[in-house]
């Protein structure tokens, strides 16, 4: 569904190349300044790049803006807000691409909690709330590509905890694929692949329980990680 061939950003990105199938769920991890956010926004189009990028079997360059409103949704990294719409009508912005759909606009502001301030101008919001707002904007475009870039900063655990059910439920659907950096190496174990980054490589691409080892996050992350499997018994625990 979306795949990268040889991707590389002015030093920033460096001969990258993964594909993504539909019904994946991908997290993206690396340390400040690995290249998370460049591949994101190189594979969503909004970077120059050398390489090539597909989505679904075409070319990028190939497809008109209008339709890559329809196959793609991105959340940038982001939450700022200069103007002051009311919630409901920043969230509907998301189905400029296929006209209004009310049921749909109503469906994610439901799952991301903020229906009760779909009145509200985004602007008296919190940092949180606004990410929430952006997140289902994201979601109402029903784009079968989704590149979230740290969805869950800001947001407090139970928030997190259901974006990352979001994600997951999207991916489970069949008909899209998911891609959402992360700094949580823990909230890693939620997805079904692991891509680490680091000074703009591609390190590893795998299972995340397969490819975070301790050695992985000691290269990398220059932490000394020790994994305890009692706390929770579907998750290993770092500490």
């Amino acid at each position: 569904m979306l795949r990268a061939i040889s991707l590389s950003v002015d030093g920033r990105l460096r001969d990258v190349s993964l594909g993504v199938c539909g019904g994946e769920c991908v997290a993206i991890l690396g340390p400040n300044g690995a290249g998370k956010s460049t591949l994101l926004r190189a594979l969503a189009g909004l970077l120059r790049a050398a390489g090539s990028v597909c989505w679904m079997g075409t070319a990028l360059e190939r497809i008109p803006y209008i339709e890559r409103g329809r196959r793609l949704a991105w959340l940038g990294q982001e939450s700022a807000a200069e103007f002051a719409f009311p919630v409901r009508d920043v969230v509907a912005q998301g189905r400029f691409a296929h006209g209004d759909d009310n049921q749909r606009i109503d469906e994610v502001m439901a799952a991301l909690d903020i229906s009760h301030i779909a009145n509200r101008s985004i602007t008296e919001l919190s940092g949180g709330e606004r990410r929430r707002v952006f997140l289902a904007r994201a979601l109402a475009t029903g784009a079968p590509i989704q590149l979230w870039d740290e969805p869950t900063s800001s947001l407090d655990v139970r928030h997190a905890l259901e974006v990352y059910a979001l994600a997951r439920n999207l991916a489970n659907s069949g008909d899209s694929c998911v891609l959402v950096s992360l700094h949580d190496i823990r909230a890693a174990y939620r997805f079904d692949r692991v891509i680490v980054l680091d000074q703009g490589k591609l390190i590893v691409d795998g299972s995340p329980h397969d490819v975070l080892t301790a050695p992985l996050i000691r290269q990398v992350f220059l932490v000394e990680a020790r994994f305890l499997t009692s706390l929770v018994p579907e998750l290993p625990g770092i500490v």
